[in-house]
This record gives C-alpha cells, sequence and structure tokens, in this order.
C-alpha cells in the first residue's frame, strides 16, 4: 500500500456513476429482455477505461474501476456466491429508526433515490444451501478490464472493492449466523486473494457493522457481541492476505437524509480497529461526522495503519472548498501523522446502478477536482 511520504495522497471509495448506454444494457440484462452479450461485455471494459482515465485527469491517485460493471451489492452477490436464492414477500425496511422518525421525508426520498432508482428491483438474497464460491469467470474480468483501463496512466495504486461477509444476504441454512458468515468469509476469500494476486488493493465494503449500530434493536452489549463475530468473519476472509494490501470501508449507508441515529465513530472505532486492514475508510465529511476527527486525539493509530477519512462527502451536490479540504486533511495529519493519511470520499457515488445518482456525475468529478487541489495544498502545509 502507497503511503503518503512525500504528499497527500488522493483515493475514494469505488462506485461511481455509470454511463446511460450501459445502464440500458444492464437493465436488459436484470429484467430478461434481449441484449446483445458481447455488446454488454465491450461496453462494461469501455465505460472502466473511461471512467478509470477520468479519475486519473480528476488528480486521484489512487484509481479503481468505479464497479462499471456491477449492478450493487445483492445482484453482485447472486453473481458470485452459490446456495443463495431470491428471497420471497416485500424487501425488509431499511434505516428503521430514521424512516420513524421522518417518514414523509422517506417515503419521499425512497421513491427517487437508492433501492427506489435502481435499473431494476432489488431483491435481497436467502442463503438456502452451502455457500461457495462461482465468480471466478466474472471476477478474472473484472480484474482484466481494470488491467487494460490502467495501461499509459500515471497512478500510485489501485484498489478494487469486494462486499463483507455481512452483506451478502439472510441465513435460512446454517445453525448459526456465525457458522453462515464464516461460511461466506471462506468463500469471498477467493474473491479477495485474486484481486491481491492481480496487484491490487483489496477493499473490504462494509456499511453493515454500523448499520448494525444505528438500526438494530439488539442491546449495546448484543450489538458489540454481533460486531465481534462480524470482525472474525471478515478477519476469516482475509486469512493469508497481508493487512497492507487491504482497505476496510464503513460508512453509513443513507446518500441524503437527517441522518440523525448514525453512530459515533467513538463508540466503534475499536472495533474498526480490529479489521485486518492497513488503512480505514470511514465518513468525515458531512455535517453529522465531520467534528469526529477528535475522537483520534485519545485513540491511538496502531503503528503501520493508515486513515481515509471522507473529505468530500457524498451526501451533498456542494463542491467542497479545496481550503477546507486541506483543512480536514491536516487535522488528521496532526493527530495520526501526515504520512498516515491519504484524502478520501465519505462513501461511494453511485452504489447502485441507477439513472438518477443522488451526486450529479458531473459534480463529481468536480469534487475529485476540489479534493485533489486540497491534497495538494495541505502537502504545502505538511511538508
Amino acid at each position: 500500500m502507497k503511503r503518503s511520504t512525500a504528499r497527500i495522497l488522493t483515493t475514494h471509495c469505488g462506485s461511481l456513476p455509470r454511463p446511460k448506454d450501459l445502464l440500458d444494457l444492464m437493465k436488459a440484462k436484470l429484467t430478461g429482455e434481449p441484449y446483445d452479450h458481447d455488446a454488454y461485455g465491450k461496453r462494461v471494459r469501455s465505460a472502466v477505461a473511461e471512467t478509470v482515465r477520468k479519475q486519473a485527469e480528476s488528480g486521484i491517485d489512487i484509481l479503481t474501476d468505479g464497479e462499471q460493471g456491477k449492478p450493487g451489492f445483492f445482484v453482485y452477490v447472486s453473481e458470485r456466491l452459490a446456495g443463495f436464492e431470491p428471497g420471497r414477500g416485500p424487501r425488509p425496511a431499511m434505516f428503521g429508526a430514521e424512516v420513524a422518525a421522518f417518514p414523509e421525508y422517506y417515503k419521499q426520498y425512497f421513491s427517487t433515490a437508492m433501492l427506489g432508482a435502481s435499473i431494476a428491483p432489488i431483491v435481497p438474497m436467502v442463503c438456502t444451501g452451502p455457500v461457495s464460491y462461482r465468480g471466478q469467470e466474472a471476477g478474472a474480468r473484472d480484474i482484466d478490464n481494470l488491467k487494460a483501463a490502467l495501461m499509459g496512466l500515471a497512478h500510485e495504486d489501485v484498489f478494487m472493492p469486494a462486499v463483507a461477509p455481512s452483506g451478502v444476504g439472510r441465513n435460512e441454512y446454517y445453525r448459526t449466523e456465525e457458522e453462515y458468515f464464516h461460511a461466506v468469509g471462506r468463500a469471498m476469500h477467493h474473491e479477495y486473494q485474486a484481486i491481491v494476486d492481480a496487484g491490487f488493493l483489496v477493499q473490504i465494503d462494509d456499511p453493515f457493522l454500523t448499520e448494525l449500530f444505528s438500526y438494530s434493536s439488539l442491546s449495546a452489549a448484543e450489538c458489540r457481541k454481533t460486531a465481534a463475530m462480524y470482525v472474525e468473519a471478515v478477519n476469516h476472509g482475509l486469512q493469508g492476505i497481508p493487512a497492507e494490501k487491504v482497505r476496510y470501508h464503513t460508512c453509513y449507508g443513507i446518500n441524503e437524509g437527517p441522518r440523525i441515529h448514525d453512530v459515533p465513530l467513538k463508540d466503534i472505532v475499536d472495533i474498526l480497529l480490529q479489521i485486518n486492514a492497513g488503512a480505514y475508510s470511514f465518513e468525515a465529511a458531512n455535517a453529522r461526522h465531520e467534528h469526529e476527527y477528535h475522537v483520534w486525539e485519545s485513540v491511538k493509530l496502531p503503528e503501520g495503519k493508515a486513515l481515509i477519512p471522507g473529505v468530500i462527502t457524498h451526501a451533498s451536490n456542494i463542491v467542497e472548498h479545496p481550503e477546507l479540504i486541506a483543512e480536514r486533511i491536516s487535522r488528521y495529519a496532526r493527530l495520526v501523522g501526515r504520512e498516515n493519511v491519504i484524502a478520501g470520499a465519505d462513501c461511494g457515488f453511485s452504489s447502485q446502478a441507477t439513472y438518477s445518482t443522488e451526486v450529479h456525475p458531473t459534480v463529481v468529478w468536480a469534487k475529485f477536482q476540489a479534493m485533489a487541489e486540497g491534497a495538494r495544498l495541505a502537502t504545502r502545509q505538511l511538508w
């Protein structure tokens, strides 16, 4: 993992808006309509090339494929893991406490955003048999597309996101949740290892850890016990992979919302640091979490670890001023060391394939450019 040894490096969380013509092909595939398989594969490849080039041109140092070939978590899981089938009945409610507090807002929001704006209905998966990995071909294709896109582009490092064991669906087969999550971790290890073997960093995407504390009806003690099991499952999946090849990303899932039930970082930071990762990516730019840099005044970052705080947010179309971004970077650098800070984003900008992303695609690139300028300003201040 490249460190900020001479300057502040920039990255983001992974998902980026997909082009409309790719969304059209993706929608046809998901809904069972006729589509050209070869044209679909070629368009995913060219979309990866386009988004990687735009990242580099916008000043991003640590690049990824923008998840251009992945419609979202649930479809991705169904393609990569055996032992799952579509769930029956209504989709489980999301963000229960938030929705209860602001029902009118969320009725409007879910009709036009997140899962409600996806190109096809999102059906959560249910585990009904032994879990195994079957995504070798799809994973190899993702890796090949990203390698091709990187040719001729200057970059410091490359990462590829993969889902955490806790984000793949509901268990109806294994005797215990612990047994289930460990089985998923073993299966996902194949993907984590393939990404690292390709020469990339693997990013474990896990908004489900914070969701547990923010929205669960469990007691505080039960939440921590469950979280410990989540951590064990992630680390089980990462077994044998050097920590310096791993980034761990957690967030709060809601792109635009009141967010009053988000669990404070101070309540989970000790759990976060138990993940066998070399860097930790988390929300730090939006108005619910910007103050949480103070956590690192009392929490010591373990030796050899790095932070990727969000210095731009996915929850607003306002483009952050470079001077504010530099200030955000410098706060962390002065607390944990300049070499241990990489500038990042709060979350992805299109976790689901949708025609209507919360942050407009043109604004995403402007945010990246502002982050790059902010990193240059911070570098001049810190070196």
